[in-house]
């Protein structure tokens, strides 16, 4: 199912783990508006990157989402949530450093530069957190900062 004309269903959806686990990843059917929004999100960020964005974890069904080690909050198991790289463009800490300022004009509630057991990645979501000091953080072993931080 086409979403936006870049981003499909099955591209918002798609894990090894849960194929590997034997997990059925297709969302409830009243989350996939909110899949779309996401995917809107997604095609805002890719024309301010001006190159493709690769989606690695988009929905995350519960039983994946705890399989992966994420927290029972997470913005992946509602819909909200892609975290993405743009190899064409740059790092992870050069997109998250190109979008930062352009969170409300891209309609982002969140952005997350994440570092964590030595991959990284963006962190997207079109929720926008309680705490606004939440919209643009940086998080890696060592904890959670505000801001996008250099990753070691």
């Amino acid at each position: 199912m086409q979403l936006t004309p870049h981003f499909t269903l099955a591209e918002l959806t798609a894990s090894a783990r849960a194929r590997a686990a034997g997990l059925d990843n297709t969302p409830p059917p009243e989350l996939v508006p909110r899949l779309v929004r996401t995917a809107e999100m997604l095609e805002r960020i890719r024309s301010t990157l001006g190159v493709p964005v690769i989606v690695t974890s988009g929905y995350r069904g519960r039983q994946l989402n705890q399989l992966v080690g994420g927290v029972t909050s997470s913005d992946h198991t509602q819909g909200h949530a892609a975290d993405i790289i743009a190899p064409r463009y740059g790092t992870p800490y050069e997109i998250a450093k190109a979008l930062a300022p352009l969170v409300s004009v891209l309609q982002i509630g969140q952005i997350i530069l994440e570092g964590v057991k030595g991959k990284q990645w963006v962190h997207v979501s079109t929720r926008v957190p309680d705490k606004p000091a939440n919209r643009v953080i940086t998080i890696t072993d060592k904890g959670e900062q505000l801001g996008i931080q250099v990753l070691p």
